[in-house]
């Protein structure tokens, strides 16, 4: 089982993440703040650090924020530290 660590020593199933989002060019949109919003809500929202969001992740039942880049985040989840490449086999 290959996972993300995605900040703040939480780490979530790679095949479990439906989206990785930056935060401040989507919540330009109404829709994404109220999807935020209600998923806070819902108790699906889960943040535990201090610092400001950067990106959020849309997993299966749960919506993280994290401090790490959106770009970032992308990265770590292509690359394969077994393989240079990046390609996973």
């Amino acid at each position: 089982m290959k996972y993300l660590h995605i900040g703040n020593g939480v780490s979530v199933k790679k095949n479990e993440i439906l989206g990785i989002f930056d935060l401040d060019l989507a919540t330009v949109s109404g829709i994404t703040k109220d999807y935020l919003k209600k998923c806070r809500e819902k108790g699906i929202l889960a943040y535990g650090d201090d610092d400001l969001p950067r990106s959020f992740i849309v997993c299966d039942g749960k919506v993280y924020l994290s401090r790490i880049s959106a770009q970032g985040l992308c990265q770590r989840c292509l690359s394969d530290p077994l393989s240079p490449s990046g390609e996973e086999g």
